[in-house]
């Protein structure tokens, strides 16, 4: 966006200098081109005016002094003839050279003469003026200037700097204005961008500042400012809505166990039914509380690493998995296990792992398998954990990481297991991916420790 903001602008700032400056070249070049031929021409005209004097009164000194003071003054030649081509005056040029020859002749038919090319810094050589003498329409001679446009051409070239050069200073300064603009329009958008990254990053409070930009881009800071002290503190009430429902209810179903463990023995028979469906069901609630509790830390752990809140630690993925294999009584392949070093802490991957053991051995037909591997290539290592049970559907493999999804209400469990298990693996820049052929396979995927 930057880039092309800019790039916008400076180019309608470049065409603004140039529909400026070139107009102005133009009319500088033309505006000295025409003053260099009115003078030329007053000069042509005075000298017409004594030519005439000298053809009524027959005395031509006065235009002969002329001429010779007018050549040695400015340099440029001057040649006054009759209507018969004799030369009444001249002075640096003959009547006879053959370069006059087409200009006299059009001046003694009195032909208007042609226009001059305008004068350019890079123009050089000369220009021939040539104007008839008489009244009226009787031509009693003719009028020849040769002039140079050298000085001229240099008046054009010191203009043109003048103007090239404010073209310039104007050009600097509407580069100076854009970047400004730029950076004025810009640096809060960036700002937001980089507080929306710091809020998607799980960092607490991300504010940007709301004094600088546009009215419009403030306002919007100010909303962004809002928004994310509001989406901390949502968080913030939701985690402490969990743990301390969570570590409220605990004594009271302590309370509870204690109780029912201290009736067990004095139970009828006929309200032993009765009472191991209420031990079943405190048991049941325990273990919704430990999920809660463990949802809770996973998702606060998740809120730390995302804001760099700690140091990353490593686990041998081999070795946490034959230590939860034997706890599981899991037969694992008899070869040995690759050297994986994954970017998770040890009791977290172990956590997951008994997530994954712990449903395969409930809801799988009786066979898990454990394997683990790595693609160093894309610097990824992971465990994955398979069953031969019934599966599931492609509806329910999208809502098995889901809180309290259990597909069937008979199925035992709180439906936080896998919840935990991907919240987890995402924390540590990693997934949780479920597919179904042949029976579920769940496979952890963690990034693995950079090489040194």
């Amino acid at each position: 966006m930057r880039r092309r903001l800019l790039l916008v602008l400076l180019l309608f700032s470049a065409a603004a200098v140039t529909a400026f400056a070139v107009p102005l070249l133009a009319a500088t070049a033309a505006e000295r081109t025409q003053r260099f031929v009115i003078d030329r021409n007053a000069d042509l005209d005075r000298f017409a005016a004594l030519a005439q004097q000298a053809e009524t009164g027959g005395d031509d000194a006065a235009l002969v002094d002329e001429v010779t003071a007018y050549v040695e003054l400015y340099g440029e030649p001057v040649v006054v003839v009759d209507a018969r081509r004799q030369p009444v005056a001249q002075a640096g040029i003959a009547a006879d050279d053959p370069a006059l020859a087409d200009v006299l002749d059009a001046a003694l038919r009195n032909q208007p003469a042609p226009t001059v090319p305008t004068v350019k810094p890079w123009s050089s050589g000369t220009v021939v003026f040539a104007r008839p003498v008489g009244t009226g329409t009787r031509v009693a001679g003719a009028v020849v200037l040769r002039a140079s446009v050298d000085r001229a051409a240099a008046d054009v070239a010191r203009r043109w700097l003048w103007v090239l050069g404010g073209a310039l200073a104007a050009g600097v300064g509407s580069v100076l204005l854009v970047l400004a603009v730029a950076r004025w329009l810009l640096k809060p958008l960036a700002e937001l961008a980089v507080g929306v990254r710091a809020v998607a990053a799980g960092e607490r409070r991300a504010h940007v500042p709301e004094r600088s930009g546009p009215p419009e881009v403030r306002e919007l800071s100010e909303s962004f400012n809002r928004m994310s002290d509001a989406v901390t503190e949502a968080a913030d009430q939701q985690r402490r809505l969990i743990a301390d429902a969570s570590h409220q209810l605990r004594n009271p179903m302590a309370a509870l166990r204690l109780r029912m463990d201290t009736l067990g023995g004095q139970v009828k028979p006929a309200g032993v039914r009765a009472y191991d469906a209420g031990v079943a069901e405190i048991e049941r609630l325990e273990s919704l509380l430990d999920g809660l509790l463990a949802l809770a830390s996973a998702e606060s752990t998740a809120t730390e690493v995302a804001a760099g809140g700690r140091e990353p630690e490593f686990a041998d993925v081999g070795v946490v998995v034959a230590d939860r294999a034997d706890f599981w009584q899991v037969p694992v392949p008899d070869v040995p296990m690759l050297a994986v070093l994954v970017r998770c802490p040890e009791s977290e991957l172990a956590q997951v792992l008994d997530v994954l053991l712990d449903n395969a051995i409930k809801y799988g037909g009786g066979r898990v398998e454990v394997t683990v591997g790595a693609d160093r290539a894309a610097g990824v290592g992971w465990v994955q954990v398979s069953d031969d049970g019934a599966g599931m559907t492609a509806e329910e493999l999208s809502l098995a990481t889901a809180r309290f999804w259990r597909g069937r209400s008979d199925r035992p469990g709180t439906g936080l297991g896998l919840a935990i298990a991907d919240q987890l693996a995402r924390a540590r820049g990693g997934a949780l991916e479920l597919s179904s052929v042949d029976g579920l396979t769940a496979r952890v995927v963690l990034p693995l420790e950079p090489a040194l």
